[in-house]
């Protein structure tokens, strides 16, 4: 009888076989991984968007004064200012809250009033609605190209509520 070592563990070649397959498989995922990126990132900054007006109507309601959501142009960059209206008429920054920034990958178009603001009233209903300047859409280029769904489109209503639609442009 002899007396034979068992050999416990793998062979080069079966590791760089496994590592090849998976390699392979990443490959092939790191476009899905990517879109459902800028997926997340798209319907995260157009739900950051529609918080921060919910907010405002939520503390015009809750305060009973004029908040307003104003949407700045910085350089290429759009920021959300949260403003509520003193005794004098005068719109001022709410202490705390920090301005928050829309991420410049994405493409937004205003259709607001001239001010470029959403102004909720102290009982919640949007001051000088107009329906034909009541929306706000965040396009994705990249979800585009690859012809996904890449618009997100919020549509304020005079009663102060706000409709979330998800869409692929023409």
């Amino acid at each position: 009888m002899t007396n034979r070592r068992t050999q416990h563990g793998f062979t080069l070649i079966e590791v760089l076989v496994i590592v090849a397959i998976m390699g392979m498989t990443m490959v092939l995922m790191f476009p899905s991984i990517m879109n459902s990126l800028e997926t997340r990132d798209l319907e995260n900054s157009t739900r950051d968007i529609q918080t921060t007006l919910q907010q405002a109507r939520y503390r015009a309601v809750n305060e009973k004064i004029h908040y307003r959501v104003q949407f700045a142009q910085d350089h290429s960059n759009w920021q959300m200012i949260l403003q509520s209206q003193d005794a004098a008429g005068t719109w001022t920054r709410v202490p705390g809250f920090l301005a928050r920034t829309i991420s410049p990958r994405f493409v937004i178009t205003l259709n607001l009033p001239a001010d470029h603001a959403v102004e909720f009233s102290p009982v919640g209903i949007v001051e000088g609605y107009d329906s034909t300047h009541n929306s706000l859409t965040l396009q994705s280029a990249r979800l585009k190209a690859k012809r996904q769904p890449d618009l997100r489109v919020l549509t304020i209503f005079g009663g102060g509520t706000i409709r979330y639609v998800r869409a692929a442009s023409a």
